[in-house]
């Protein structure tokens, strides 16, 4: 059936490419895009197009603003497509972008299941792309040596969130008795590579720690802020008084949590644990909101998810090799190409190692460097 769905997509985008084929319109070939030109010389200027599966989230919307002011910095002619998180929209754009020239992708993609097709239709053009974000296929990177992989390990982030809850019921043993946390974990979109290796991190560190984890409440919020507090409200109505800390899978979930918390009273005077709220809350990305919700002492800890350490990586590569700069093993945005596996795909292959751009993620508590320096 999926197979079948993406045929369709494909179908979709061939016929969109014909009609638009040539016309470059100057504020992007597809719907929901723009251009920008890298100066006076953007006639001969390298093209890159940058596919977004959507700009709604805070690390999407801090990935895309990196890759436009690094194509500014380099006089590269940019083209910025958002697919609002439709895959066939995602397939249109790519396949008009191709029709038109565009060989060269910097590329978040709406699914991973995507990226073969997309890497197939790329490689027909003697063309490249790097992928952040969501992973590529492992069989996607096989499709050339002109496609990359420049991200964060999710269950690495996944493991750091672990150990900030675990340090911070260390510190206050009498709140979570017996060392068990009974936990409600909001979930990114069910399935998305990094729901599945966050929450494998998380529970795994916590185990490795002496934790037992007692998960009261467990549903998606599909990344927002809006549907987090909405679940938020629901849960302290059901489990009000059963639970010692919130684990949410990025920012923008977890400072839904923490308004959700404050609306329904569950706060107290005291902050010297690190937080007013009753119990503690955790998100993943370290975007600047989170970091002013903790220095408010409200959301307790995060995750940074380097938006501009994945975007400098992603777009230098891809610059090199429009530019013919690039070789085998070149660093790419201050990241060094990765040698040895991991045990998380795509990265877990010998044979691609060496496309991939391991990002690493970075534990935020006030203690921490980045905190003191936001």
């Amino acid at each position: 059936m999926k197979k079948f769905v993406l045929a369709l997509a494909m179908a979709a985008g061939l016929f969109a490419a014909l009609i638009l084929t040539g016309c470059q319109r100057r504020d992007g070939a597809a719907g929901g895009g723009e251009q920008q030109s890298g100066g006076s010389a953007a006639v001969s200027a390298p093209q890159i197009a940058l596919l977004m599966r959507n700009m709604d989230e805070q690390f999407l919307k801090d990935y895309s603003d990196n890759v436009r002011k690094l194509a500014q910095e380099k006089g590269v002619d940019l083209n910025v497509q958002d697919a609002r998180s439709d895959g066939a929209t995602q397939l249109t754009q790519l396949q008009t972008l191709l029709n038109q020239g565009y060989k060269y992708f910097v590329i978040v993609p709406v699914v991973s299941e995507l990226s073969e097709q997309m890497n197939q239709l790329i490689q027909e053009k003697d063309g490249a792309a790097a992928y952040s974000n969501i992973q590529p296929t492992t069989d996607s990177l096989k499709v050339g040596k002109n496609f990359f992989f420049a991200s964060s390990p999710e269950f690495v982030g996944g493991r750091y969130q672990g150990q900030l809850i675990a340090d911070y019921f260390d510190k206050n043993a009498d709140k979570a008795p017996g060392k068990t946390l009974d936990m409600i974990l909001i979930l990114g979109q069910l399935g998305h590579p990094a729901q599945v290796n966050r929450e494998a991190g998380l529970l795994a560190e916590l185990k490795t720690r002496g934790y037992t984890v007692n998960v009261v409440a467990r549903d998606t919020a599909n990344w927002t802020p809006d549907q987090s507090q909405q679940k938020m409200d629901a849960w302290i109505a059901a489990y009000r008084g059963q639970f010692n800390v919130v684990a949410a899978q990025n920012d923008g979930m977890a400072l839904g949590a923490v308004e959700s918390l404050i609306q329904n009273g569950l706060t107290k005077s005291d902050a010297s644990d690190g937080t007013i709220l009753t119990v503690p809350v955790y998100g993943i990305d370290a975007t600047q909101d989170a970091i002013n919700s903790m220095k408010e002492n409200k959301l307790f800890a995060t995750v940074l998810q380097d938006a501009v350490g994945q975007s400098a990586a992603a777009f230098d590569v891809i610059h090199q090799v429009a530019t013919g700069a690039y070789r085998a093993g070149n660093p790419a945005g201050g990241t060094p190409a990765a040698t040895t596996p991991i045990d998380e795909a795509p990265a877990n292959d010998a044979s691609i190692i060496g496309q991939c751009y391991l990002v690493p993620f970075v534990p935020v508590d006030k203690d921490s460097d980045y905190y003191k320096s936001h």
